[in-house]
């Protein structure tokens, strides 16, 4: 099992539409794509503009196929404008 760590700030006139957007990608990659397995959204209390992903995918070729989703596809080039950074780490699930 993999999985994606990423965090974005977002520019703080889009955080709203970040929020949605976000949300409707963590939904349908849960429910369309076979090798997601977890994908959680995050947002910092103290911070709005701090959003934090937690996305478990069965191996290599399932992060290939969200990648090419057109779900994700569509929402990252919505969002890219919006997005202040972004950072993405991806690790090997060791437990459970």
């Amino acid at each position: 099992m993999l999985a994606l760590i990423v965090e974005f700030r977002i520019k703080p006139e889009f955080i709203d539409d970040f929020a949605v957007a976000i949300a409707e990608n963590a939904r349908l990659s849960r429910d369309t794509e076979p090798g997601c397995r977890q994908f959680d959204v995050c947002r910092d209390p103290a911070d709005a503009a701090l959003f934090f992903l937690y996305e478990l995918y069965e191996d290599e070729a399932a992060i290939q196929a969200h990648l090419k989703s057109a779900h994700f596809l569509q929402m990252d080039a919505a969002t890219a404008s919006w997005v202040q950074s972004k950072a993405v780490r991806k690790l090997q699930r060791t437990a459970p």
